[in-house]
């Protein structure tokens, strides 16, 4: 008779060592499915169970919703953002002062009418502010609304209707937003030329010359001379005029002649004597400090448009006044004689006999 085995349960740690040996055992082993597997999976993956109206409803869907992002990214889209969420301070603006008188007709004509024009915004990196996007263009549309809201507390006036730009794209933030303004409301030399120095010091462009390049390239090489006269008045005097965007254009250029000239003390010196009461008081100051100063001489190197030269003087070397009332005058030119004939009675059918007589006198020998 056989004898019987006596059978023992593996301990815990025999159970660790078969489990190691038959994981590496198989794991060197590569097990490939076959082809009508591979096929059936594929099937099945692939397989929709919802009606075709359904499959169709959500193709659709899917195109839709693409094409919703591609007009959203390029601003063909009108959305509708919350106030607060809307930094208008994000980018410095190129306008200096808002009419208030101006400002009361936008109000008026958006309670009216509503917005018929949207602001343009461009989206924030976080900074924990709260706000989600800066104000591209459209300052007094966004500040119009903004009075709206505190006047009224309507909750029509929570939002504002807007495009998405980038504005990056559009040529740089400070591009895309002068280029908005030149087109809807012409600036001022000074608010060009103060806007040009921003974008520099804030590291847009290397320096104002090329600042004003780039934001203005349409402008004549004499309007973007005249934009960098700006810039230097308000590099060296902007916290010294109250009224600079209303400076008349030859004024401007005078006091920035100065400024080239080193006399920037002495114009702040006497700018700082008065306060001015409105931008003519302001002109007068300007005007008479300017008077005050010793006359700059022009630098050849600058260039600008060459000067015409003066009139001589007219020299006649004989006069003649006959009793008709008629003077005659013989007058000594570079290339010759000139012979000028005056007075009331003098017409064409006289000059055409002296021409005759005169022809008849030099032809004769």
């Amino acid at each position: 008779m056989a004898k019987r085995r006596k059978l023992i349960a593996p301990s815990a740690d025999d159970l660790s060592r078969l489990e190691d040996e038959f994981r590496r055992e198989t794991s060197s082993r590569s097990f490939t499915a076959a082809p009508i597997a591979q096929v059936a999976a594929e099937t099945a993956s692939s397989y929709d169970p919802r009606p075709a109206e359904d499959r169709e409803r959500a193709a659709r869907d899917r195109n839709d919703a693409e094409s919703f992002r591609q007009k959203t990214e390029a601003g063909l889209v009108m959305l509708e953002i919350p106030l607060e969420e809307i930094d208008a301070d994000a980018l410095v603006r190129d306008r200096v002062v808002l009419d208030a008188e101006d400002m009361q007709e936008l109000q008026m004509s958006i309670a009216a009418n509503g917005l018929r024009l949207p602001i343009e915004a461009y989206p924030l990196a976080e900074d924990g502010r709260g706000f989600r996007y800066g104000l591209l263009s459209g300052y007094r549309r966004f500040r119009a609304v903004q009075a709206l809201l505190e006047l009224t507390e309507k909750p029509a006036y929570t939002k504002i209707r807007a495009v998405l730009r980038d504005p990056e794209a559009m040529g740089g933030t400070f591009a895309a937003m002068i280029e908005e303004n030149e087109i809807r409301a012409n600036l001022s030399h000074f608010e060009r030329g103060r806007i040009a120095v921003i974008a520099s010091q804030q590291g847009a462009f290397v320096n104002v010359e090329a600042a004003v390049d780039a934001l203005f390239p349409m402008a004549s090489k004499g309007k973007r001379s005249k934009i960098r006269s700006f810039a230097l008045i308000f590099e060296e005097l902007g916290d010294m005029l109250r009224f600079p965007e209303l400076m008349k254009e030859r004024d401007g250029l005078k006091l920035a002649a100065a400024l080239r000239g080193g006399a920037e003390a002495r114009l702040r010196d006497l700018l700082a004597r008065r306060d001015p009461a409105n931008a003519a008081d302001e002109a007068e100051m300007v005007l008479e400090a300017l008077a005050q100063l010793e006359p700059v001489e022009a630098d050849p190197a600058r260039g600008g448009r060459p000067k015409k030269p003066a009139a001589r003087a007219e020299r006649a070397r004989e006069v003649r006044k006959l009793t008709s009332g008629i003077t005659l005058k013989t007058i000594s030119e570079a290339n010759g004689w000139s012979v000028k004939i005056e007075g009331g009675n003098v017409d064409g059918e006289m000059i055409d006999a002296v021409m005759q007589k005169l022809a008849y006198l030099l032809e004769t020998p």
